[in-house]
């Protein structure tokens, strides 16, 4: 009980570390894409009529520009592998990072082929789950 204690404790940084690794190009890439959408034809009329300007982007330019964000989301379950590696390698954390590291140093052909294949199937898992939430949030790619 004391080692969970002690797990609970402590385990706050890795999960902050990894859980927001990638917060930074996702928000850029969002941003990046409503700053496109902002000066379209289609967000100046609807501006023009007299919509509120917090209705308006969250009507039009934030649900295009979700598409690529969520295209995104679907690389991100991958990257958990490999964070959870770094992280736990650099805070000299006792899980399977370290090992499955060493592992591809030392070229050991049977765990090094489990890792690509962990990954092979987080990739094709992120990928399906950012297609069914496209596929939910946008009605066009439903129609197509």
């Amino acid at each position: 009980m004391a080692k969970f204690n002690d797990l609970v404790a402590h385990i706050w940084v890795p999960i902050v570390v990894v859980g927001t690794a990638g917060t930074a190009s996702l928000i850029r890439i969002m941003r990046a894409n409503v700053l496109d959408e902002i000066n379209k034809p289609y967000v100046i009329t609807a501006r023009a009529k007299g919509m509120s300007e917090t209705k308006l982007i969250f009507k039009y330019p934030v649900r295009v520009a979700l598409n690529p964000f969520i295209s995104t989301i679907g690389w991100i379950l991958p990257t958990l592998i490999s964070g959870e590696i770094i992280v736990s390698v650099v805070m000299n954390l006792p899980t399977t990072g370290p090992m499955l590291l060493r592992s591809l140093l030392v070229q050991d052909m049977y765990l090094a082929g489990s890792i690509i294949l962990i990954v092979s199937v987080l990739t094709i898992i992120g990928t399906l789950i950012s297609d069914l939430l496209l596929a939910w949030v946008d009605p066009r790619v439903r129609l197509q």
